[in-house]
Formats: structure tokens, C-alpha cells, sequence
């Protein structure tokens, strides 16, 4: 079973994949279209090179490797992907043979901790516009996509988690709760700028607090993003 999880930037997204990394049985790939993005975009990202030179950077062998082998034959395959990613000229197809999971979080946390880490982010860097095409995209073919918001995970992650598995098709496992502190062996090279907070944690992180107050001259783009989001939360487990 190939699971191909969807979120933006700053959304749980990495905690999410060190959750499935500890089940065991359980193959994960970071990203595999960063490099791809960076090359036909020509955007300028923290440790840009290194990124370009770590990863394929045709999206067509990238999409063929996610439907090919997966690592150490393991029985299921975690792709964390970034809806920013997925930009005109990268493949979908391949999207129909995995089981899609949109994971959402709330505009104004998203935006106060991309800020944080990457000035000025836009509505295209956040991913929610990406996100709900390509949800509507999963449905027009047919499939059904799970939303799960990462406000309810951290909230209770048994129980998501739970619901999760279930309706995906898999087991759930008591060892999707925890993980080693440090990383994961596949994460991303770009790991060290992003991946602080998770690195040093061994779990996910309490519930959340009340909403960040959010830059003036950002208001723009929360405006923008809440539509899609609000689409989304209206469809999650």
C-alpha cells in the first residue's frame, strides 16, 4: 500500500512522517518533488543546491520511482508531499494508484511559522490553492481522498491516527505514537533548516493554543487561504 500524504509547509507534515517511519513496516520518501520544484521554478530556497543535487530533478522519474520498488519491500509506503510542489508540468497520473490523505491546518498558523523561517511567504508558497485542486482532482477521478486536520491530531493522536489507518486500510500501530530523537534516516537534506522542533521531540506535541496573531502586511494572504481551508475542514474525519 502506497499512501501519499498532502499538506503545505509548517503543518505536522514532518512529525507525520517520522509517525509511519516508526511502525516498522513502514517505507517513507521526503518530498521526493523538491528538487523538481526548485529546477523548473528557478526559486531561491535555503540550501537550494544541495537540494537540487540530493533528488531527481525530472518529475517524471521521480513520479515512476513512487509507483516503483518500495524501499526494503516494505508492505506500506509513506510519500510526504507538499502541494507547492506540484506545479504545471509534474505528473498526477500516478495519483490515482496511491491512497490520497490531505492534511490541513489553520491558515494563520501555517503563515506565523512559515514567517518565521522564510520572509514574506504568498499564497502559492503556503500550498492551500494547490491543495484543494488537488483534492477536487482526487474526486473527479473517482477516488476517496481522507482530510485529517493536524489541530484534531495533536488533540488526540490515538484516536486520529486510528481513524486514520481505518480508513485507508491498514492496522493501526501503538508505535505511530512515538519516535527516536534526532531525525529520520530519510529525511530530507534540507532537514537542518526546517526540522528543528522535531528533531528534538519524541512524540507529537500537546494540543494547540489559541490562534497566532498574524503580521499586518500578511492579512492578504490569510484572507486568501481561509476559503480553501475552510473547504477542506468541511470534508475532514
Amino acid at each position: 500500500m502506497r499512501i501519499a500524504m498532502w499538506s503545505g509547509p509548517r503543518n505536522l507534515s514532518t512529525a507525520m512522517m517520522y509517525a509511519f517511519g516508526n511502525r516498522g513496516d513502514c517505507a517513507v520518501v521526503d518530498e521526493p518533488f523538491y528538487a523538481s520544484y526548485l529546477a523548473m521554478t528557478g526559486l531561491v530556497h535555503p540550501m537550494r543546491q544541495e537540494i537540487l543535487d540530493s533528488q531527481p530533478q525530472d518529475p517524471e522519474v521521480v513520479a515512476e520511482a513512487l509507483l516503483g520498488p518500495v524501499p526494503a519491500a516494505r508492505p506500506y509506503y509513506y510519500q510526504k508531499h507538499m502541494t507547492q510542489h506540484m506545479i504545471e508540468g509534474v505528473p498526477r497520473e500516478w495519483m490515482r494508484e496511491v491512497s490520497n490523505v490531505f492534511l490541513i491546518r489553520h491558515p494563520a498558523r501555517v503563515i506565523a511559522s512559515y514567517a518565521a523561517k522564510r520572509e514574506n511567504p504568498t499564497l502559492e508558497d503556503i500550498g492551500f490553492r494547490q491543495q484543494a485542486e488537488l483534492f477536487k482532482q482526487c474526486q473527479d477521478w473517482g477516488l476517496d481522498p481522507i482530510v485529517i486536520d493536524s489541530h484534531d491530531i495533536r488533540k488526540d493522536p490515538e484516536t486520529k491516527l486510528e481513524q486514520l489507518c481505518e480508513g485507508i486500510g491498514m492496522p493501526y500501530s501503538p508505535k505511530m505514537l512515538g519516535w527516536p530523537k534526532g531525525g529520520h534516516a530519510n529525511d530530507g537534506v534540507w532537514a537542518q533548516v526546517w526540522y528543528g522542533a522535531v528533531w528534538n521531540s519524541t512524540g507529537f506535541a500537546g494540543p494547540e493554543a489559541a490562534l497566532p496573531d498574524v503580521a499586518e502586511p500578511l492579512q492578504p494572504v490569510l484572507e486568501a487561504a481561509m476559503p480553501y481551508y475552510e473547504d477542506m475542514k468541511a470534508q475532514k474525519i
